[in-house]
């Protein structure tokens, strides 16, 4: 059953409705692996094996009795530990939490649950979703699983959903995103992490960090993995969508040479990067511009009207204004066991006038406007993940920033993207390039994603696991 732990949901779906394996084989795989291989990634802060395998054995015993079922029926999906499940502890990463018990379920697990999925557990991640490096020294930094020789970051702040998915400990995650933590994590680790524009998934039953800042992602292994679960989550009373069938979701990907044709790339120039980038970042950048050109898409140098840094600044002090005032008893408490790099970041947010957040808020608002008059000139801007691959945990103290510097514009400018894996590092790191689209354009980001992937085997190489 060793082919069933880097499988894609749609090889998964496969296996099981052509009778190569159950769903009670494919979750005890997963939860197997977890046994055996968690205690070197430190993805999991919960596993929840005995009721995952009992849901599997009922999922058996609907697809044999021929009841009508949804594709992702028996499906294993780990979440991030900001998913309320009501009995079951939540932590947010807190070492404070780790017996806090839920008394709400999210609307993330029902969703999932009525789609038949199996929750297999909980993933470690950065206290409260405040860093995007990944690392969490109370609590545990799970291991990227690209390097087994040094301890490097795993990205964050959806970090062990990342690292669960990468290692083969479950076939797709759940995290959430406030200036790039379902991005920076997915890049670093060679998978496809979506982005989605605020509102598209419900938040409800969620620990956030940032109200305004905050949605949620999908870390799997394609576009089209991708594509299937945000089928199940888009939140109609937000976004006025009707349901549609998870297979016509899939069909919705593959993009006519008429449409692709049409398509028009801007991509971000050097000279407009908010910080340096690695070389390597430079030439898997260059060669995915070669790649989509490839496909007859218009690619051209963007002159973008807006400035990364100056956005990245600005999402980082809306984002830690609204943390402190959720928080603020909690990191004011010099008795609260606390991350000291979290607290202090939560605390930056204690000193902003009003006048400076409200100034803010404004000025975040004409520049949504801005970016939404630019973008009806293109479908997508090109941009790196990250500025570097995967660094040495000891590296962190300089690199806090700086990971995220390509990633929160999107946040602040409330729109979507995704991270594609396109390339790898002279040392064998991953390397994730960054596609925006415009608000509420999900489908058509999975769809140049999907286009990509047909093209590319990247988002298949695997990390050798030790």
């Amino acid at each position: 059953m060793d082919e069933i732990a880097h499988s894609s949901l749609m090889e998964l779906i496969s296996g099981i409705r052509n009778g190569r394996y159950t769903c009670a084989d494919v979750t005890s795989t997963f939860i197997n692996r977890i046994l055996e291989l968690d205690g070197k990634t430190s993805a999991y802060v919960s596993v929840y094996a005995d009721e995952a395998l009992l849901h599997a054995r009922a999922a058996d015993l609907m697809l044999k009795r021929g009841m009508p079922s949804s594709m992702l029926l028996g499906l294993p999906i780990a979440l991030k530990d900001i998913c309320e499940i009501e009995g079951h502890a939540t932590s947010a990463g807190s070492p404070a939490w780790i017996n806090r018990i839920s008394n709400q379920t999210s609307e993330i697990y029902k969703q999932l649950a009525s789609a038949g999925m199996i929750v297999i557990g909980k993933t470690h991640m950065v206290e409260f979703s405040a860093g995007g490096v990944g690392t969490n020294p109370l609590m545990g930094t799970p291991r990227n699983p690209w390097d087994w020789n040094h301890h490097r970051i795993p990205g964050g702040s959806s970090s062990g959903s990342a690292v669960a998915v990468a290692a083969g400990l479950a076939p797709v995650a759940i995290g959430s995103d406030t200036g790039g933590s379902v991005r920076i994590p997915s890049a670093l680790n060679n998978l496809t992490g979506l982005k989605t524009t605020f509102g598209r998934i419900s938040m409800r039953g969620n620990v956030p960090l940032s109200p305004s800042l905050d949605s949620i992602g999908i870390l799997s292994r394609s576009a089209l993995d991708s594509a299937l679960i945000l089928g199940v989550l888009h939140d109609s009373r937000f976004y006025g969508l009707d349901d549609s069938s998870l297979a016509m979701m899939a069909e919705s990907l593959l993009p006519a040479k008429q449409i692709v044709s049409n398509l028009k790339i801007a991509v971000l120039q050097e000279e407009a990067y908010p910080c340096e980038i690695d070389d390597d970042v430079r030439q898997v950048m260059n060669d995915t511009v070669r790649t989509f050109k490839s496909f007859g898409i218009d690619v051209v140098d963007g002159s973008f009207p807006l400035d990364f840094s100056e956005m990245k600044d600005a999402n980082g002090l809306i984002a830690m204004t609204e943390a402190y005032h959720i928080y603020r008893e909690y990191v004011e408490n010099p008795e609260s066991p606390m991350n000291p790099y979290v607290r202090n970041r939560i605390l930056t947010g204690k000193n902003i006038p009003a006048r400076t957040f409200l100034s803010a808020l404004e000025r975040r608002q004409a520049c949504i406007d801005i970016f939404k008059e630019w973008m009806k000139s293109y479908d997508f801007l090109l941009t790196p993940t990250t500025p570097f691959p995967a660094c040495p945990i000891e590296s962190t103290i300089t690199d806090h920033i700086a990971i995220g510097s390509f990633t929160r514009a999107v946040n602040y400018l409330n729109t979507c993207a995704i991270s594609l894996p396109a390339g790898f590092s002279n040392e064998g790191l991953p390397i994730g390039v960054q596609i925006i689209s415009a608000a509420h354009q999900e489908n058509l980001l999975l769809s140049i994603g999907h286009l990509f992937q047909s093209h590319t085997n990247w988002h298949k190489h695997i990390p050798a696991i030790h």
